[in-house]
């Protein structure tokens, strides 16, 4: 699979007047898997809309191969770059597969005809995200865990080169949190998909991710691998908690212990004693 670069150059965007990203600049490094994390109203989900044209920048641009975004094909831009938002509607008493079929309408030309390879996709991303019992039954009548997997499903049967997904274990227990996040990791290793993602998670971040991006008031703090991005002093700035950062004994990667109030309150009296 060729590797497609993607990248945010001086990017401003805002709504009702007010900026929520300022001057941005970000390289997605090709073929790894990059994880947004950073606190509510930071400008995660704004950067990924922008990034996938579902809005337009006040200011500087967005790349694909050197190209902007704005100036490209809606088909073309959508059989290289996926998008799987924070929130989705489906429409009224659409089935699981009819709706897993959509991803492929990118791959539809004016007067082509469903094909095989479009029937092996959709199946392909049926079984990734284990809901082929589930296909023929309505998405509405689903709880939230089976339908955000089902819009994963339909992001993935898309077969794009680069897919953003913004908080893809929504609605998800640990469970199945950790399927999703193996599953990208698949894809990744397997066809060299390149994976942004919005993950609230520090540490399943750190665990996955090749790089963090770190953001703070719409721009970005910190860029680089877990290692260099979670750190205490990052965690702080970001965040605005004390912490600790030790090593996950699974990953062997960076992994953030939080510590409140009461927490603090326990240690000064057992140090008191």
């Amino acid at each position: 699979m060729i590797s497609h670069s993607l990248s945010a150059s001086g990017l401003s965007v805002g709504y009702d007047g007010a900026d929520i990203l300022h001057a941005l600049d970000l390289q997605v490094p090709p073929g790894k898997i990059t994880a947004i994390v950073g606190a509510n109203a930071c400008g995660k989900s704004t950067l990924l809309r922008a990034m996938s044209r579902l809005i337009s920048p006040r200011g500087g641009s967005v790349l694909l191969d050197g190209k902007s975004i704005h100036q490209m094909p809606s088909k073309r831009l959508a059989r290289t770059l996926g998008l799987l938002p924070q929130s989705s509607s489906a429409p009224e008493g659409i089935t699981v597969a009819d709706l897993v079929s959509r991803g492929r309408h990118p791959h539809q030309g004016l007067f082509s005809r469903w094909t095989r390879a479009d029937d092996e996709a959709v199946d392909q991303a049926l079984a990734a995200t284990r809901i082929e019992d589930l296909s023929e039954r309505p998405v509405d009548e689903l709880s939230g865990g089976q339908r955000q997997r089902v819009w994963i499903a339909m992001a993935l049967a898309q077969q794009t080169e680069i897919l953003l997904l913004d908080e893809p274990t929504t609605f998800l227990d640990i469970c199945h949190q950790v399927e999703v996040l193996d599953l990208l990791t698949d894809l990744n290793h397997v066809r060299g998909t390149t994976v942004v993602m919005v993950l609230h998670d520090l540490n399943l971040a750190a665990r996955y991710a090749d790089h963090l991006v770190a953001m703070s008031e719409g721009r970005v703090h910190a860029f680089g691998s877990p290692q260099e991005v979670l750190t205490r002093e990052n965690v702080q700035h970001v965040f605005s908690i004390d912490s600790r950062v030790i090593l996950d004994p699974v990953s062997h990667r960076p992994m953030m212990i939080p510590i409140g109030r009461h927490r603090m309150s326990a240690e000064r009296v057992t140090l008191h004693e």
